[in-house]
């Protein structure tokens, strides 16, 4: 690989890290608002908005594995760990400051939309790293397994199984936090998997068009990954 090879893969994997940090520490911040989405009749899914912004982050750690390699994705998953536990450092400071008599947001209304978010961050920082290890594990097991074939599939496999093992260990963290009534639980983990799900399937052509454009890029043939630094 050239210099400027090498410039420009390290630019894009820093973009890369950007937008997978942005990703999970605003998952973390938004988590408490809830909506439902009626799916064409067939389904109506009752999840928290934190999940929206979140499956970017099993993209992009694919994205990376599948380009740079095991390690470079592992590498992104520890800095989302400091990134996380860094906002809630500042959540806290910020939270425990008294407010002035006429700032438009006060000290209770900034507790009710924040005060949640220690526990949030905690379950979502366990459930996190279970399900990223988790995922680019089980990726790069199918990637060596097909020898390098059917990106489609080891992306599926790798999303689905993580995605459950997030969902399910952040939900069952809030229930027993008392953040979550138990009632909601089996609602909860079934809407939010098969939501999780739904865009692991629509973002697989995403996956396909970012690697493919990488690939070209940096002339890597397939199951080619770009050396380590």
């Amino acid at each position: 690989m050239t210099a400027v090879q090498k410039l420009s893969s390290d630019r894009i994997y820093l973009i890369l890290a950007a937008l997978f940090i942005t990703s999970l520490v605003v998952s973390n911040l938004i988590f408490q608002k809830f909506f439902y989405w009626d799916f064409f009749g067939l389904y109506t899914f009752e999840i928290s908005v934190g999940v929206l912004p979140y499956p970017i982050t099993f993209l992009i750690t694919d994205s990376i594995s599948e380009i740079y390699g095991k390690k470079k994705a592992n590498q992104v998953v520890t800095l989302g760990i400091f990134a996380s536990v860094f906002s809630l450092l500042i959540v806290l400071i910020s939270d425990a400051v008294p407010s002035t008599s006429w700032s438009p947001i006060g000290d209770e209304i900034f507790s009710n939309v924040f005060g949640a978010t220690t526990i949030a961050v905690g379950a979502s920082m366990m459930a996190y790293l279970l399900a990223q290890y988790v995922d680019i594990y089980i990726f790069h097991f199918w990637k060596k397994l097909t020898n390098g074939k059917h990106l489609w599939l080891r992306n599926n496999f790798s999303t689905f199984l993580s995605q459950f093992v997030d969902t399910f260990a952040v939900v069952f963290l809030l229930s027993i936090f008392g953040e979550l009534k138990w009632e909601l639980f089996w609602g909860l983990l079934l809407s939010g998997f098969l939501f999780k799900v739904l865009i692991a399937i629509l973002d697989t052509p995403f996956l396909y068009l970012i690697v493919y454009l990488l690939r070209k890029k940096f002339q890597l043939k397939p199951n080619e990954e770009l050396p380590e630094s």
